[in-house]
């Protein structure tokens, strides 16, 4: 199993590797559909089980409080929100020729009752708040820096100014998680030191 302190590392990497690849997939004045579109998006979902694993770490480290409980399944369901959205770009960017296509199937689904609510714009909110819930919790419980949720919340905010700011915000998510990268994973134990072997004295 992945370590729990791994995650920490890999969900703002691969964050930021999808805000790379975003940039770059529009330096010809369009995003997808294509190989960038894809790949990116991928990233992107990569990064989502690694901040699953995140938020249950946090969860555990914030002693699963009713407010930890609360932040987590805010995290969890804003996951799979976003995770249905990126999985429906993905699939568009499949079925379509050009941009076009896609602006138009985009609508489409979006018109649907209860997609754009839940997939578009409230749900993956929820994902954020979950994450700021829980590491204000630790930084309460002097788990982490005080000054730690403050890069986080400002990652939340930079893609509403400009998505181009999503690898400066992933790299605002590592400066915030390092401590947590150093973290005993839970319910493990370090190991026992080892002593050398006791040689039987000789009898006089």
């Amino acid at each position: 199993m992945l370590s729990s302190r791994l995650a920490f590392l890999l969900a703002p990497l691969c964050l930021g590797a999808y805000g790379v690849v975003r940039i770059l997939d529009g330096l010809d004045g369009s995003r997808g559909p294509g190989f960038a579109w894809t790949a990116g998006h991928l990233f992107f979902l990569a990064g989502l089980v690694f901040f699953v694993q995140a938020f249950r770490t946090m969860w555990t480290m914030a002693g699963r409080s009713r407010l930890a409980t609360a932040g987590f399944a805010a995290g969890i369901a804003g996951a799979l929100a976003v995770g249905v959205q990126f999985g429906i770009d993905i699939v568009v960017g499949f079925l379509s020729e050009d941009r076009a296509r896609m602006d138009a199937c985009f609508t489409q689904i979006q018109n649907t009752p209860g997609v754009e609510a839940a997939f578009y714009s409230y749900g993956p909110m929820l994902f954020f708040v979950g994450m700021i819930v829980l590491v204000t919790l630790l930084a309460v419980r002097r788990r982490v820096p005080w000054w730690a949720p403050v890069p986080v919340l400002v990652d939340v905010v930079l893609p509403l100014l400009d998505k181009d700011f999503i690898p400066l915000g992933a790299a605002l998510l590592l400066v915030a998680f390092a401590p947590l990268m150093r973290e005993q994973a839970p319910g493990t134990r370090s190991p026992a030191p080892r002593t050398a072997p006791r040689t039987p004295r000789a009898r006089p």
